[in-house]
């Protein structure tokens, strides 16, 4: 078998597996012929891998992040009772084995899943970082305890949009992308993605009971807000929201979030708000209760091009 054939069958086995890091969203981000994965094997069975999005652009081999695609890095399966000096050194020799192991590259640029905390071999081998952050509810079998901790500003616009408008659930593909591209040129901004690839996400998440669409609409038919949000066993993550920015202030936003932690609360453990380094995005999603947490952009350039480049993107900013 392929490596990716080895991986499609750890991935249906291993249920800590993030849904980024799964075939299907790898097949539906990335294109089939698009993304690879490092396994490293002890006696025939998998014990780590860490998947990759490969292109050639003018040239040069770079790895990056697929679009729409919060997280990937290494997956570790970890012995039992491992101390921790143990699993340190595990980690080590496990994490410079992937280094070995990844094709030669101009550009390499890798978000790390929150679970994976210890970057330490990457900077040994001169990759660097920058920590990112998101929000997170980590437990969701509480749902009172989860809204009674939303700030207040939330729950009133909870209460007013309650009144004024109804959730549905699943918009089609071409509805929500034509509602995101239309609220965004609202904005003077241009979506970031294609119809195709957002068909494909949809259609990928829909097949594997992974994501799903919900928004809201008031009596006049008027879509006020929608999210996409999608999830594993362990965690959902609120991918997508478009928001009218001529309906804002019904309140739409904070009831969808209400209305949608509600539901992934029956099918998952945590909800990931998917974060934003914007501060006004920030401040909106830290006011739904959830705790910062962290994560990392790995990176490393070997090619002077893309040094100067990420140089001139600091100017810029």
């Amino acid at each position: 078998m392929t490596n990716k054939e080895k991986y499609n069958i750890f991935c249906q086995s291993e249920k800590d597996m993030p849904i980024f890091s799964k075939p299907y969203w790898l097949d539906a981000l990335c294109g089939v012929e698009n993304w690879d994965v490092i396994l490293l094997e002890e006696q025939g069975e998998i014990i780590a891998s860490m998947p990759y999005y490969f292109k050639l652009e003018w040239g040069f081999s770079i790895i990056k992040m697929p679009i729409l695609t919060q997280k990937l890095g290494p997956f570790i399966k970890y012995p039992m009772n491992q101390s921790y000096s143990k699993k340190l050194s595990f980690e080590k020799k496990i994490l410079t084995k992937i280094i070995i192991e990844l094709p030669k590259f101009h550009s390499f640029n890798q978000n790390f899943n929150y679970s994976q905390k210890n970057w330490l071999p990457f900077f040994w081998k001169k990759f660097k970082q920058t920590t990112r952050y998101t929000y997170v509810i980590d437990d969701l079998t509480n749902l009172n305890e989860i809204y009674s901790n939303f700030d207040r500003s939330k729950k009133k616009n909870i209460k007013k949009a309650e009144k004024i408008i109804k959730i549905r659930y699943d918009l089609s593909a071409n509805e929500f992308y034509e509602n995101h591209k239309m609220t965004l040129k609202k904005q003077g901004i241009l979506i970031s993605y294609s119809m195709d690839t957002f068909v494909k996400m949809y259609n990928c998440c829909y097949s594997n009971n992974s994501g799903r669409t919900i928004y809201a609409v008031d009596t006049e038919g008027t879509i006020h807000g929608a999210l996409f949000v999608i999830w594993d066993e362990n965690s959902a993550y609120n991918l997508i929201s478009t928001i009218d920015p001529e309906t804002r202030n019904s309140g739409a936003a904070s009831l969808l979030v209400k209305e949608i932690i509600g539901f992934v609360s029956t099918v998952t453990k945590k909800f990931d708000f998917t974060g934003s380094m914007d501060e006004n995005i920030e401040q909106s999603i830290r006011k739904f209760g959830g705790v910062q947490t962290q994560y990392y952009k790995v990176y490393k350039y070997n090619n002077v091009f893309f040094k100067i480049f990420e140089l001139l993107k600091e100017v810029i900013k």
